[in-house]
């Protein structure tokens, strides 16, 4: 699996979460993107993010967005 720096690389929705994943600004610069200023990090969804190795980036926008409609 390809190395991301999540601090730097650019971030869309094909992009593979790896092990190495870390929440980082720029992590949060793309789902703000996508969500807007109410997107916000909660610790189901960043526990989700750990475990989610080798889905992509569009898989945890998806996971977001259902996780808001649960709440």
């Amino acid at each position: 699996m390809e190395k991301v720096d999540w601090h730097k690389n650019h971030i869309n929705d094909n992009t593979i979460i790896t092990d190495s994943y870390k929440t980082t600004q720029n992590v949060r610069r793309y789902f703000k993107s996508k969500f807007g200023e109410q997107f916000k990090f909660n610790r189901d969804f960043m526990h989700w993010m750990k475990n989610a190795t080798g889905l992509t980036m569009g898989d945890a926008s998806q996971e977001w967005i259902k996780c808001q409609k649960s709440k």
